[in-house]
């Protein structure tokens, strides 16, 4: 990139409302959220060198023909130097990668094929595209012949979008804005795309979002923009770059992008099905447990079976057992650092073995997404400084540890009456005072 910007500054939010209108032309996105977020990643695609990782961006769909290629065929026109790689190997695209000069922008088609139920090992592309999410991080490899091989380190960093089929592997998705795209609807029109006349069209903008990049790579370059509070960790790295190019464009953008960050996150962690650990998890919690602060493991597992939408009755062939069950929760902790785990449990005069909902609390909590249903209302007693606790008139700590969400709504006391609302964000244990 250059290091003196175009003698004409760029309307940078002129060029992208530009932007956006090209795509919307030609392409039926699910959310409004979805073109401003194409549109900045586009932009971002010519300020690589600014931000410490580039994020993916994937469109996804559960069958064909729901633009997800037109939408590659758009991107295509308008990012600096797109190398179209529907079935390159991971050696091909980290040498294309290896200089800063010839750099592409990768456009992965039809990923479905590399990463699907029916492709092969696929671990070094899957490497490759994980490790090029943040710059500075190579690729490793023995070049040379026999004994003059020598180790290596290829440069991986590139903007990389992906069109196909189902899902990606998770480590994908996490470095992913993802677009669930899904088939045009009757009344749902776009404008037919012909290569060799819109192609031009989309190098036009191309060519004005590099001036403009040069123009504002001062403004952005070490800038880490302000995101919405409840995006952090890996979705805050995935946004912040394209909410950096917002702020430098100005105008409605920075709001836009905030708003669409927000919303195609949540979208996200609402698709998000979890690893099957996480699944056991929040079935304990939601469908076993449920408010009881002890049970056997033969009760455990006779209520996971009975789930027919869950997979505890059919594990290979065979029912989830006490022994499998004791080896997928001991990878969790409880709150004091060991592994969760059966213990003694009286019941009847015997003793028997089973699992605790104290225990099980901290991989909640950590692990496991509140869920939408909200089962306990309760007005309690608040002083500042204190701590309410389930009942009126009582306050202090619930032996069960739990957190309080606060709540407001119509019927809320007035102020001054000494009552909050609060809602549970799950079923508190039975035991609790």
């Amino acid at each position: 990139m250059s290091a003196n910007p175009p003698a004409h500054p760029t309307d940078g939010s002129a060029l992208l409302d530009e932007v956006e209108a090209f795509h919307r032309r030609f392409n039926v996105f699910p959310l409004e959220a979805a073109y401003v977020a194409v549109t900045l990643w586009n932009a971002h695609a010519h300020l690589l060198d600014c931000f410490d990782a580039t994020p993916r961006i994937a469109f996804l769909s559960p069958e064909p023909g729901s633009g997800k290629s037109r939408a590659l065929e758009i991107i295509e026109t308008l990012v600096p130097k797109p190398l179209v790689a529907a079935n390159a190997s991971a050696s091909v695209l980290f040498r294309a990668v290896s200089t800063l000069e010839t750099r592409p922008t990768i456009l992965f088609d039809e990923v479905d094929t590399v990463f699907g139920p029916k492709a092969g090992d696929n671990e070094p592309l899957r490497g490759f595209l994980n490790a090029g999410h943040r710059r500075g991080v190579g690729m490793w490899r023995c070049v040379g012949d026999g004994a003059n091989q020598q180790v290596q380190e290829f440069p991986s960093y590139c903007a990389v979008a992906m069109a196909g089929l189902g899902s990606l592997p998770d480590t994908i998705l996490t470095r992913s804005v993802i677009i669930r795209m899904r088939r045009r609807a009757r009344n749902e029109w776009v404008e037919p795309y012909r290569q060799r006349i819109h192609e031009k069209e989309g190098n036009a903008l191309r060519d004005r979002l590099t001036n403009w990049a040069q123009s504002v790579a001062h403004l952005v370059d070490g800038v880490f923009p302000e995101l919405p509070p409840e995006v952090t960790d890996r979705p805050a790295d995935v946004w912040e770059p394209l909410i950096a190019v917002a702020d430098a464009a100005g105008g409605e953008w920075p709001e836009r992008a905030r708003t669409a960050c927000v919303e195609l996150v949540n979208a996200a962690k609402a698709g998000d099905k979890g690893s099957i650990g996480i699944r056991l998890l929040i079935d304990l919690r939601d469908h076993v447990f449920n408010g009881i602060d002890r049970l056997p493991t033969v009760a455990v597992l006779d209520r996971l079976h009975s789930l027919d939408e869950a997979p505890w009755a059919d594990m290979s062939g065979k029912p989830l057992d006490a022994r499998g069950l004791a080896r997928m929760l001991r990878e969790y902790m409880t709150a004091d650092n060991t592994p969760v785990a059966a213990r003694n449990i009286k019941a009847g005069g015997s003793v028997m073995k089973g699992y605790y909902a104290a225990d099980l609390h901290d991989a909640w909590e950590r692990y496991c997404p509140h869920p939408l249903r909200v089962r306990y209302f309760r007005y309690l007693r608040y002083r500042a400084g204190q701590r309410a606790i389930k009942g009126s008139g009582k306050r202090g700590f619930c032996r069960y540890p739990h957190r309080f969400i606060r709540y407001r709504s119509r019927t809320t006391p007035r102020a001054g009456s000494g009552f909050i609302r609060y809602r549970y964000p799950y079923p508190l244990p039975r035991s609790c005072p």
